[in-house]
């Protein structure tokens, strides 16, 4: 009878186990937690409140600091074989503002990883970001606009603005004036379960 009921539970694990579904969070620095323990990252965040919620999914960051669409692009399709997401939640796009590059080749770059994740039978959010002033208006308006004209175009969930709350407050950010504090990580878990929290209810 013992056996009998530690094998059930056994058979009851692997099952659940087996239908989590994955989210793959893809981005740079700021979701890969830069100067942050482990820990307090919002995507670590994020797999406790899930959790908590009694959600089944599990998170797998693929994250690198430094990133740009360019190398996005290039690491995808081997992230997307490996974790084999049911969403993805792209955040990319801050380190090519910050260098001044080509928005074209930024919006085709987004574009292209939105493209090879539904490829892969994934849903998809895609995470806008802002610049600061100093890199002219012009400029600073066309990359802000470009996530919301990508996310129009391919019919994505979207979340315009990952500082959404506090872009504005030193208080809220490293010495480096860039990448957010740890007390920063569950404002930007919020604003990211705004467009995330849609796609989990329809799995």
């Amino acid at each position: 009878m013992l056996l009998r009921i530690l094998f059930t539970s056994v058979l009851v694990a692997i099952s659940t186990a087996a239908s989590a579904g994955t989210i793959l969070v893809f981005g740079d620095s700021l979701s890969a937690g830069y100067g942050l323990p482990q820990d307090k990252s919002w995507v670590h965040l994020l797999e406790t409140r899930l959790r908590d919620e009694r959600l089944n999914y599990t998170v797998a960051n693929a994250s690198v600091s430094g990133e740009t669409t360019a190398g996005g692009v290039r690491r995808i399709p081997d992230a997307l074989k490996q974790h084999q997401p049911d969403i993805v939640v792209i955040e990319l796009g801050a380190n090519d503002g910050l260098r001044g590059q080509n928005l074209d080749v930024m919006r085709q770059n987004l574009e292209a990883m939105i493209d090879a994740s539904r490829k892969a039978s994934a849903q998809v959010l895609l995470v806008g970001m802002r610049l600061p002033p100093n890199y002219g208006m012009s400029y600073t308006e066309k990359f802000q606009q470009a996530f919301a004209d990508i996310a129009r175009a391919k019919k994505t969930a979207f979340v315009p603005f990952l500082f959404e709350g506090f872009g504005e407050d030193g208080r809220y950010f490293q010495a480096d004036r860039v990448h957010p504090t740890s007390e920063a990580q569950a404002l930007m878990l919020d604003t990211i379960w705004t467009g995330l929290k849609p796609l989990l209810n329809r799995r």
